[in-house]
């Protein structure tokens, strides 16, 4: 039995409906995990479904950012041995122009929903010893700075803060929070913003490896992090950005 395998392992994934949310859930599923996914959009949700191999999986649809529909899913729950919290959202917004309702929508996506989330696991007793809890976070807000970028990289930020205090607070159960950090991710909304082909072409060139990472090698990086080969890995970060943090 390898101690990178997920095989029988049931596990929870937020913001499956695209990008790196869909690239874990079909990841888990190959590795022979039972996958339970959630987002807003069903037709999404139902495509990343029809993409996972395997039998038992499962989807919720639900708005992370309404705390009752996350008490309802945690209640809907079987006992998790995995938890991935990837649901957020970008919004490039410079200081002089952020308003409440754009601080509170971003926050409220990105940090205060996997928070909840994460809180009704624990008060409702649905994590399994020695589970395993991981969060998407970004360089951005924990290792680099953007223009316009402060408030998504506060909110990622503040991730990282949390993780490590919840970490100490569980580890008497073996239960283990740890963050993945990416850098550019290699998703179909990169072409479908103000951005165009060529500057992202140049952008490109500032990564040592000469390109962004792929959603589903993010997806490695969680597996390994879910795995009993991380059993004495929590509390920390795990950098995968093509050495663009080097510069």
């Amino acid at each position: 039995m390898s101690p990178f395998s997920i095989e029988n392992k049931t596990i929870l994934v937020t913001g499956a409906s695209s990008g790196i949310g869909r690239a874990v859930a079909v990841s888990c599923a190959e590795m022979g995990a039972t996958v339970i996914i959630t987002a807003r959009n069903e037709q999404r949700l139902d495509e990343t479904l029809s993409l996972m191999s395997g039998k038992n999986h499962t989807m919720i649809v639900a708005d992370l950012s309404d705390f009752m529909q996350i008490k309802k899913i945690v209640e809907k729950l079987p006992k998790l041995d995995g938890f991935v919290s990837v649901a957020g959202i970008a919004r490039p917004l410079i200081a002089a122009l952020a308003e409440n309702c754009d601080i509170e929508e971003i926050f409220q996506t990105n940090t205060f929903s996997a928070i909840s989330l994460t809180q009704q696991l624990i008060q409702q007793k649905k994590l399994n010893k020695k589970a395993s809890l991981v969060y998407i976070s970004s360089i951005s807000g924990t290792k680099i700075g953007y223009i316009g970028n402060g408030l998504y990289g506060a909110s990622k930020g503040a991730i990282e803060g949390y993780i490590k205090s919840t970490a100490l607070e569980l580890a008497p159960r073996n239960i283990r929070l740890n963050t993945v950090v990416p850098g550019m991710i290699e998703t179909p909304i990169l072409y479908h913003c103000e951005i165009s082909t060529k500057q992202l072409e140049e952008d490109k060139k500032r990564y040592p490896l000469k390109r962004y990472g792929k959603p589903e090698e993010v997806a490695y990086a969680v597996i390994y992090l879910l795995s009993d080969a991380a059993q004495w890995v929590t509390g920390t970060s795990l950098l995968i950005d093509g050495g663009f943090t080097l510069n």
